[in-house]
């Protein structure tokens, strides 16, 4: 049975941990800095209790990287960002919906939110050994 790691042996790369959380945790920055504007744009996705899932989620992508850097929690801290990108991606950057103007920043931010959800993925696996 696998146990929660809390240690940073074994940890994955502290560079390419502390990368990862400075990319997430700039995500979770700009969410609060413009918290008003990214409940705006939730709601025009029909996202349901926008202005209660998009600080939520936000404090997902918060909690995330600081455990990922700081390898406390990490299964957990993966969790909340895959969850997150998991959940927000196909929604919020449904590029194959996009009218012409939008289609290629739609197509570049799901692409981004792809690979991170790879690096979460890869985390999890890692912090659950």
């Amino acid at each position: 049975m696998t146990t929660e790691t809390t240690e940073t042996d074994g940890a994955p790369s502290l560079l390419g941990r502390l990368l990862f959380a400075a990319g997430v945790g700039s995500l979770a920055v700009d969410t609060f800095r413009n918290l008003e504007g990214q409940i705006a744009y939730a709601e025009s996705k029909d996202v349901p209790n926008a202005e209660t899932m998009v600080p939520f989620t936000g404090g997902m992508l918060a909690f995330g990287s600081l455990g990922i850097a700081l390898w406390r929690l990490p299964t957990l801290s993966a969790g909340a960002v895959a969850t997150f990108l998991a959940g927000v991606t196909p929604v919020m950057h449904d590029y194959w919906n996009a009218d012409e103007d939008e289609r290629s920043s739609q197509k570049i931010a799901f692409m981004k939110n792809l690979s991170l959800f790879g690096a979460a993925l890869v985390f999890l696996r890692e912090a659950r050994k």
